[in-house]
């Protein structure tokens, strides 16, 4: 068997109780991410009926029940775990996919999720602390990173000094295929800007 997402056998007892009580027949548990590698990540279970597995998903045959994976979810459930704690009051089951708002990366990972990893990893904490973040559009052939600023980011009148002297800097000193930045944010609106 193939195993996605780590399912503990106190979860998996859980979990087909549950799935026994439902009225479908045949039904199942899905798996997925909501906004997978970004900061508004959230895994997700619920319940899934067989006309609502999607193509993409995968099966992950368990001996008590069947679990989908959302085929796009897998690289952000590496290392994830669902588990169940018994306590007085029943117990409560417990989701923890640490690689959901950013998966893993290698040298021989895809050039945006490397550029995503170092975004959401080393530079937007540090934009955090004015209130902003930078986020990638696309990577061009000819080794541009397109980024677009959000919060106290956009128009912000250091914006300039920020992309030139830290994100750019800090792309091309880390990921050999940035060739140099460009940024397509509206700075005419400057409602949240942190100097303006």
């Amino acid at each position: 068997m193939t195993e996605y997402v780590k399912i503990t056998p106190d979860a998996e007892v859980y979990l087909a109780d549950l799935l026994s009580k439902q009225p479908a027949a045949d039904m199942s548990v899905r798996v997925f991410i909501t906004q997978p590698g970004t900061r508004y990540a959230e895994t997700c279970l619920a319940y899934c009926r067989p006309e609502e597995v999607n193509d993409n998903d995968k099966l992950q045959q368990m001996e008590l029940l069947k679990v989908y994976v959302e085929g796009m979810s897998i690289p952000y459930l590496e290392e994830s775990i669902i588990d169940f704690a018994k306590d007085r009051m029943g117990g409560q089951l417990t989701i923890k996919a640490p690689n959901a708002k950013m998966p893993k990366v290698t040298a021989d990972s895809p050039i945006e999720e490397r550029i995503n990893y170092l975004l959401y990893t080393e530079i937007n904490p540090g934009l955090a602390s004015h209130g902003g973040e930078v986020s990638l559009v696309e990577f061009t052939e000819d080794g541009l990173a397109i980024l677009k600023f959000g919060g106290g980011c956009q128009g912000c009148s250091a914006v300039d000094m920020t992309l030139k002297d830290g994100v750019e800097a800090s792309l091309i000193a880390k990921i050999p295929e940035v060739q140099g930045v460009r940024d397509v944010t509206d700075h005419t609106v400057t409602d949240q800007a942190y100097f303006k």
